[in-house]
């Protein structure tokens, strides 16, 4: 991954002239959560351009050791544990305000020179590069969902079960106004900020971008949320179910076709529905692998079991036009252009991965021209209403795993460096779920997701 040295010395003059002494060289692991290291600025040409060094085990580790050992079988990390060597993508650099003199960009691990392709970022930019040469660009967005609790007693920072409360959106006004002023200082344009249904529950949505840009900034804005968080006294969770019984947390994925040059939507068409060919064969894509790509989508068994009805989440492999009890719904935007709501995905999922495996997906509908099944009219949760065959979705990991294992299609796309390393951790958290049943432990997700995600 090479780095211009003049590119570098550009950079850094506006890191002078932004009064930057820190720069924070951050990556997501496979949960998506961020980790990082802080170089002095004095440093940066040398880390910027050579690689600075990074243990990659944060892509195979088994949390079941707390970090100790990697996952056996399933990781490159094995045996010697080498290095990776990190690289700069030098146009994500931003300044952070909460940080003083702090910047942040973000990185790309490879090993004996070559990426290393488990990493999720790369996993998704390689989508939207097989996406490109097709002749099309992703527009997305993703709307966040997440809980907001007292860091010491875990009390939900609002009260009482009302969706888009005025007096709840104002919970914390000093922690709101942050949220509203330093987000987008730090790239993340909020469209809509407002509290959810259940207690202490927010969501963001930011407006969308092409490519890469979007998982990027579905990035920023959990870590942000997260750090403001910490200085208001509170921790932001985006686990998506802590508490049994309650509504979860979703991370819906909305995104449209355009041309390369982003200049024209190919979603619609003079067809009597309005969805262009192209627009049909990606629905059909994404429906036909649901239940593979189901697993990335929901990523732990916490997130898995928000596939339940009346939820709010899905059921099924099903679309339909403005239908909130679909996989995807399909809509409009103000500007009248038509897009994509994929309601698959969990608080806890990882947007590279998120973004790879709709694009996998819709790829592999768009070579192979499938066309969608009825789009559903009525309440997707009542049987009669979905077309017959329709694939239901995995509300448990081992079956989530059969799934993905069974589907050679994405486990291509995605490589299967990628899909072992990611069973591999799956694997380890079944065995954690049967030792926390074991020993009769029911809070074994919250203790292990909560303040992580």
């Amino acid at each position: 991954m090479a780095v211009k040295i003049e590119n570098v010395e550009q950079l850094m003059s506006k890191m002078k002239a932004d009064d930057v002494k820190f720069i924070r060289f951050e990556l997501g692991d496979m949960y998506g959560v961020s980790r990082s290291k802080i170089i002095p600025i004095s440093h940066f040409m040398e880390k910027a351009t050579r690689g600075l060094k990074f243990n990659p085990g944060y892509l195979g580790w088994d949390y079941r050791k707390d970090g100790s050992l990697p996952i056996p079988e399933y990781t490159f990390i094995a045996g010697s544990r080498p290095d990776a060597v990190m690289f700069p993508d030098l146009d994500t650099y931003i300044t952070i305000p909460w940080l003083k003199n702090t910047g942040r960009i973000l990185i790309e691990p490879t090993l004996d020179s070559e990426p290393l392709t488990v990493h999720p970022r790369i996993v998704a930019r390689r989508q939207i590069d097989s996406l490109r040469e097709l002749g099309y660009s992703l527009l997305s967005a993703y709307e966040h969902e997440f809980f907001v609790v007292d860091k010491d007693t875990h009390e939900p920072y609002t009260k009482g079960n009302i969706s888009r409360s005025t007096l709840r959106n104002y919970g914390d006004p000093e922690f709101t106004h942050q949220i509203l002023t330093d987000l987008p200082e730090v790239g993340v344009d909020i469209e809509v900020f407002e509290s959810e249904y259940e207690a202490g529950q927010v969501e963001i949505v930011h407006k969308p971008l092409f490519g890469i840009k979007a998982a990027d900034t579905s990035h920023t804005c959990r870590i942000s949320v997260k750090e403001i968080a910490l200085e208001h006294g509170y921790i932001a969770s985006f686990m998506t179910q802590p508490w049994p019984g309650t509504e979860a947390s979703g991370l819906h994925f909305n995104h449209s076709l355009w041309d390369v040059q982003g200049q024209n939507s190919k979603m619609m068409d003079n067809s009597s529905n309005g969805l262009s060919k192209v627009a049909r064969n990606w629905i059909a894509g994404i429906l036909t692998h649901a239940p593979a790509i189901s697993v990335l989508m929901a990523p732990t068994s916490n997130c898995l079991k928000r596939y339940e009805p009346y939820s709010c989440a899905p059921t099924a492999a099903t679309w339909g036009f403005d239908n909130r009890t679909t996989a995807l719904r399909v809509t409009q935007n103000t500007n009248g252009n038509m897009y994509i709501e994929n309601r698959l995905s969990s608080g806890a999922a990882n947007p590279y991965l998120v973004l790879a495996a709709t694009v996998a997906a819709g790829i592999d509908g768009i070579k192979h021209e499938m066309e969608p099944p009825e789009n559903v009219k009525g309440n997707a949760y009542e049987f009669e209403n979905i077309p017959a065959k329709t694939a239901m979705l995995p509300t448990d990991m081992k079956t989530a795993l059969e799934h993905l294992s069974n589907d050679n299609v994405i486990r291509e796309a995605l490589g299967e460096d990628f899909y072992q390393c990611y069973t591999g951790f799956k694997l380890s958290e079944i065995l954690m779920e049967q030792e926390a049943k074991e020993k009769g432990n029911t809070n074994w997700e919250r203790e292990f997701l909560f303040d992580r995600m």
